[in-house]
């Protein structure tokens, strides 16, 4: 039988009991004030919907793509040209002119690099763009994971203040049997002092679990980018899928859908693209040049005249240079590449983790609800049916509404963990779970 089942008729029977036995009266637990109407619920949906309106690390990666694709256009043109300026037949001491007119020119200078330099040099500006979104990708699954965190942190420590606040009711009429059997000289003082005791531990935890709370929204207000103390109502359940997809199915949905994953594919496809804009830069370059200037003439007037200039630098250095740059990006490129099939690994490990924590979560709150609690509330049923005809003693009865408290309050804490780790799961795979009939539709003991 359930202990919530339990009517206060009960333990006015109990009180009247004890009164009997003596011609003492026994007065009843006073009835709880009606409850106010509860302030709408927060969903776990709306926390996903704020961060990403409001997280500033979100924000910060929306402007890093901007800030990346900004340099695309330029990546792919030649250097700027150089205009030069310069005079001829200048006087210096000492020094014979050779005419007695000054002769200026205007020189224009074009670097063109060559061997398709300019458009590999802008597809790796594209790949960069591309890295940046899939990094802010996986950002948003980080923030979205962590949100979820606090969001179920502060779950559990809601539950559990519910759990104690029933069983501090629980222990509060418990002293007023020890005291009413106490007063009757049926009962013993230790009893009295022992419920005394339970009731003040109560309280006291009660408390603690509240600066706990405190804590978690604060953490969740700051994936929000509000202010610590901005106020979160009471957090609701959110129905998680029971039946998972195998893990070869995880595995390759993560390999399709996973930003890391992706970001990594990237990388190396950026290194090789590097690699092969190594290889042409030994390729010359062409520069092109036009230049004007102005001289006299046989007639004494000045002349104008131009020219046009062709040439290309020569790679001399290329043993320390250019072939040096081909064995840089050869390395990185294979380093890329370790990393990436590192990053495989791991997505793929941590994928068999979660799946089965989850395992092992399910399987505990199934054990929970079917057979740990209903025995623990038998079993509190029990001790208060032979605490009343004296068959044992009031700390067993205590102790019997302390272990299913405990039994209750683990109880939330796998849910809440349960909750945690399908985020994570998400997070692992980079979509969400779909949901199945078989869900967790209440987080109520039962």
């Amino acid at each position: 039988m359930s202990i919530r089942r339990f009517s206060i008729s009960f333990t006015l029977a109990l009180l009247a009991g004890a009164a009997l036995g003596t011609g003492a009266r026994a007065q009843s637990a006073p009835t709880p004030p009606a409850a106010a109407t509860p302030p709408a619920e927060l969903t776990l949906a709306e926390v996903y919907s704020l961060a990403r309106q409001q997280n500033a690390m979100l924000q910060a990666s929306q402007a890093s793509i901007e800030a990346v694709r900004a340099l695309e256009p330029g990546a792919k043109l030649p250097p700027d040209p150089q205009l030069q300026f310069g005079v001829m037949n200048t006087p210096l001491p000492g020094v014979e002119r050779m005419s007695t007119q000054l002769q200026p020119s205007l020189q224009l200078m074009q670097m063109v690099p060559t061997a398709g330099k300019l458009g590999l040099s802008g597809r790796i500006a594209r790949q960069s763009t591309q890295i940046q979104r899939a990094q802010a990708e996986e950002t948003g699954w980080m923030v979205r994971s962590q949100a979820a965190m606090n969001y179920y942190e502060i779950y559990q420590v809601e539950r559990q203040i519910r759990v104690m606040r029933e069983t501090l009711t629980w222990l509060q009429t418990f002293e007023q049997v020890a005291k009413a059997m106490y007063s009757a000289g049926e009962g013993r003082q230790s009893d009295v002092l022992r419920a005394s005791v339970e009731v003040a531990r109560m309280n006291t935890e009660i408390a603690r679990m509240q600066a706990m709370r405190t804590a978690a929204v604060a953490r969740l207000n700051a994936v929000l980018n509000r202010p610590a103390d901005t106020p979160v109502p009471v957090v609701s359940w959110t129905p998680l899928p029971l039946a998972l997809p195998p893990q070869d199915t995880l595995a390759n949905w993560a390999e399709a859908t996973r930003p890391l994953l992706a970001r990594g594919r990237l990388a190396v496809a950026q290194a090789g693209t590097r690699r092969t804009l190594a290889k042409r830069e030994l390729w010359p370059d062409l520069n092109v040049g036009f230049q004007l200037t102005q001289q006299p003439g046989a007639t004494g007037e000045s002349e104008r005249m131009g020219g046009l200039m062709l040439g290309f630098n020569l790679p001399v250095f290329a043993g320390q240079r250019q072939l040096q740059i081909r064995k840089e990006a050869a390395a990185m490129e294979q380093m890329n590449r370790a990393e990436l099939t590192n990053t495989r690994a791991e997505v793929r490990a941590r994928i068999g983790e979660l799946s089965a924590e989850l395992e092992r979560a399910r399987t505990l709150v199934r054990l929970y609800r079917t057979e740990v609690l209903p025995q623990a509330e038998a079993n509190v049923s029990s001790a208060l049916a032979s605490y009343r005809v004296g068959k044992v003693d009031f700390l067993t009865l205590v102790d019997a509404q302390m272990t299913l408290n405990q039994y209750q309050q683990e109880l939330y804490k796998l849910l809440a963990e349960y909750g945690t780790m399908t985020a994570e799961l998400e997070m692992a795979v980079g979509r969400e779970l779909p949901q199945t009939s078989n869900a967790v539709l209440t987080e109520e003991p039962r």
